[in-house]
């Protein structure tokens, strides 16, 4: 936990005077262990894997403001990790970033309202297509009419300050992801010293990539940090469903695609693991082989500077 000598503090007792990243979830929508499943990956026993939350992070700009991407419904157990993490409770956020409208990412929204947080004012960050879906479902249209939330579209491929001393900016990126409800998008965060990218859903390499090879595009887009899909580690977790009416590239065919870690390379981190995925232990084979190649697994409460 960080001490007070660690940063400047307004008489609130917010940290200021730098931008901190924390890791605040890294599981598929349905967390992990996973309501409903009796299969063995979500029953064994307590303290052989993380329990995981879905994915978000947790924001805090250089003024002291706090921001997150993603609305998780489990913010509340979040905000404890985001408190840990920081030192001071976050409470009600500043802005929130949202990628697309699937659920783990926008169900939390409703936590916002008089029934829970009472929050006034909270921005909301989101494409046009996000904000049509927030606009026309009747429990997000009450936040709005409450004031507890304002929607703000972005311009698509343009960055934007969530605040205008945060010390940080959001870039949007859209790539391709099931858009049955929405549109998808990753985002950079460029801080003053590192960027950092965050994409937790796409449908595959072929389609988001503009390059030869993922080392090609981060460096393009001058990544220092990624957090990317790790959904599923292969394509035989789930031989009840057809996966290609839930694509994601397979941690093992982006490590195909990756090899070793280079000297030059960001530092890459898998994430939005779906509670069949092995990495979801970390002492699993899976687990092993990718850190051996040089990559990580983003665990709750991991926390960067940039």
């Amino acid at each position: 936990m960080l001490t007070p000598r660690d940063y400047d503090y307004k008489l609130t007792g917010t940290p200021v005077g730098e931008v901190r990243i924390t890791v605040l979830g890294t599981a598929q929508d349905g967390g992990f262990p996973q309501p409903g499943c009796r299969k063995e990956c979500c029953n064994e026993e307590p303290g052989e894997a993380l329990e995981r939350y879905p994915v978000s992070l947790g924001i805090v700009g250089e003024d002291g403001t706090y921001h997150m991407i993603e609305a998780s419904r489990m913010m509340g157990k979040q905000f404890r990790i985001w408190q840990k993490e920081i030192g001071v409770y976050p409470s009600t956020p500043t802005s929130i970033i949202l990628t697309h409208t699937h659920l783990g990412h926008i169900d939390g929204l409703g936590l916002l309202g008089k029934e829970v947080m009472g929050a006034k004012g909270v921005i909301i960050h989101c494409s046009k297509s996000v904000n049509e879906l927030v606009e026309n479902t009747p429990a997000y249209l009450e936040l709005i009419n409450q004031g507890a939330i304002k929607t703000r579209i972005w311009d698509q491929d343009t960055a934007f300050q969530p605040t205008k001393d945060c010390g940080f900016s959001i870039s949007p990126i859209q790539v391709p992801h099931r858009s049955e409800l929405s549109d998808n998008h990753a985002i950079i965060i460029q801080g003053n010293d590192k960027n950092l990218l965050f994409m937790p859903d796409h449908d595959s390499w072929t389609e988001t990539l503009n390059h030869q090879t993922i080392r090609e595009w981060l460096s393009d887009l001058e990544i220092d940090i990624a957090l990317i899909d790790g959904t599923f580690w292969s394509s035989d977790e789930l031989p009840h469903r057809d996966m290609k009416e839930i694509p994601h590239p397979t941690v093992q065919e982006t490590l195909e695609r990756l090899g070793r870690k280079l000297d030059s390379d960001p530092e890459i981190f898998f994430f939005h693991l779906n509670h069949t995925n092995p990495l979801c232990y970390p002492t699993s084979e899976q687990s092993m082989e990718l850190q051996e190649l040089g990559w990580s697994i983003a665990n709750e409460g991991d926390s960067f500077r940039l």
